[in-house]
């Protein structure tokens, strides 16, 4: 343990060397601790650098980093620690000696729901960066950080280094404007990616392998409702393979390289069948191509018949989890407007399902009684959720917000101005951050109740019936 870690940081230190490590210590500890003040963060990084440049040095007694180390735990267990705030410390600080080191060091604040950070104008950076070159870049560091903190290290590494060495260059530069414009069109796959990975990797963090193969599945599925289950799937697996792989990676180029490969086979298989993919993957470069399908709008629902259900060998048996996704999708595809939320709801429920009838006694009898239960309960759950955001996509922001209200005053007469006004608010406001395809799956998630047949559904606090 004690070994193990002093090698690490003092290995990082050596190879690094002090400014480096320095701003590999605020973007690590920005996004582990997203939630914390600038001079909480400042505070922190002061101290690991200053214990690495002391204990790092040849000829460093063993025991210097293990004595900075237990000074450092005993400022955080300190009634008045400068370091950042975390409801867990109390119980980590009830520890002794390693264990109370080790609990402190896991200790991590959830990830920002919805990044903060806006980039100011080219004057206003200039401004900042002319004043204070050093405060400038540590705030940046700090804030953009723990914004885009569920992108993987590299990635931040990466954009940040990019981003403070335009603004440098372009402060001093003689033409700051064409020069602003020439760097950020160089640095804008950086960019893209280190917004995409941040969105990817927050859904598989929040959702899991199984959960997110799922969620791309449905995604592409109401892009391209016309594509079968078999068409889709693979790439949806292939998905959540590069994210399980790429968002804790500290390989230099991961996520860029693995994404790229997928992007490649997604355009391969699907550039044919469908005009809006090929114009996403014809003539821009792989990653713009990505984004480019996430940021594709749903696609008008085709005429089908009715969606087959899987048997109750098929769900019981070992192809189960598979069987239900088959079903999600084929739900999916005829309800093309239903957000990721609504969609991971009923994936939590079915998985629930599964997993209690199949191992009851009688597990044929506990299906049927769920079945009667969702066939009853399921439509007008889909109907609201697509209804809603099928108008959101549809219709421009104020004609939404007014068909919401005439909506609500159907179905709530006797409602005052103030509850209708108030409604209508949380609802487009659902809507504005939920219904759009890359959605933040926590935020969304703890808008809408969980699914389950009896439950009724709701959305931004309300009933959405």
């Amino acid at each position: 343990g004690k070994a193990y870690v002093r090698d690490k940081v003092c290995q990082e230190f050596q190879a690094l060397g002090k400014e480096d490590f320095r701003t590999l210590t605020i973007i690590a500890n920005s996004r582990k601790f997203s939630n914390a003040t600038f001079e909480e963060i400042s505070h922190l990084v002061h101290e690991i650098v200053s214990l690495a440049e002391t204990c790092c040095v040849e000829g460093a007694d063993p025991s210097c980093y293990d004595a900075g180390s237990s000074a450092l735990s005993a400022k955080s267990c300190g009634g008045d620690s400068p370091f950042p705030a975390h409801p867990g410390t109390a119980g980590c600080c009830a520890q002794e000696g390693l264990e109370q080191k080790l609990c402190l060091a896991a200790l991590r604040h959830p990830p920002q729901q919805l990044p903060r950070y806006l980039q100011p104008s080219n004057e206003e950076l200039c401004q900042a960066f002319k004043k204070d070159p050093k405060d400038f870049a540590d705030r940046f560091l700090h804030e953009y950080a723990s914004s885009y903190g569920q992108a993987p290290l590299p990635v931040l590494l990466g954009s940040t280094r990019t981003f403070l060495s335009m603004v440098s260059t372009c402060c001093i530069s003689p033409a700051p404007t064409a020069c602003f414009l020439k760097e950020k069109l160089e640095r804008k796959t950086l960019s893209l990616l280190t917004l995409l990975s941040n969105r990817v990797c927050s859904r598989f963090t929040a959702y899991g392998k199984e959960k997110v193969t799922f969620s791309y599945l449905a995604s592409l599925a109401q892009k391209m409702p016309g594509a079968s289950f078999e068409d889709l799937f693979p790439l949806a697996e292939d998905a959540a393979e590069v994210f399980s792989q790429c968002c804790d990676s500290v390989a230099e180029d991961c996520m860029q390289k693995k994404l790229s490969e997928h992007t490649a086979k997604a355009c391969g298989a699907l550039l044919a069948r469908d005009e809006r993919f090929a114009d996403c993957c014809n003539g821009k470069n792989l990653m713009q191509s990505y984004f480019c399908i996430l940021a594709l709008p749903p696609a008008p629902a085709p005429k089908l018949p009715e969606a087959q259900k899987p048997t109750n060998e098929q769900l019981c048996g070992e192809e189960g989890a598979r069987h239900a996704k088959r079903y999600l999708f084929e739900l999916a595809r005829r309800h093309t407007t239903v957000p990721d939320a609504f969609l991971g709801k009923l994936y939590d429920a079915s998985e629930k399902v599964r997993v209690e009838c199949c191992s009851a006694k009688d597990a044929s009898a506990c299906l049927d009684s769920k079945r009667q239960q969702m066939g009853q309960e399921l439509p007008p759950f889909l109907e609201k959720a697509n209804q809603l955001c099928g108008q959101y996509t549809k219709l421009n922001f104020l004609d939404f917000k007014k068909r919401l209200r005439e909506s609500l005053m159907q179905t709530m007469p006797k409602a005052s101005p103030e509850l209708l006004g108030q409604l209508v608010e949380q609802r487009a406001d659902f809507a504005s951050t939920c219904c759009t395809p890359n959605s933040p799956p926590l935020y969304c998630a703890s808008k809408v109740k969980p699914w389950a047949p009896t439950a009724p559904c709701r959305a931004g606090g309300q009933p959405l019936r």
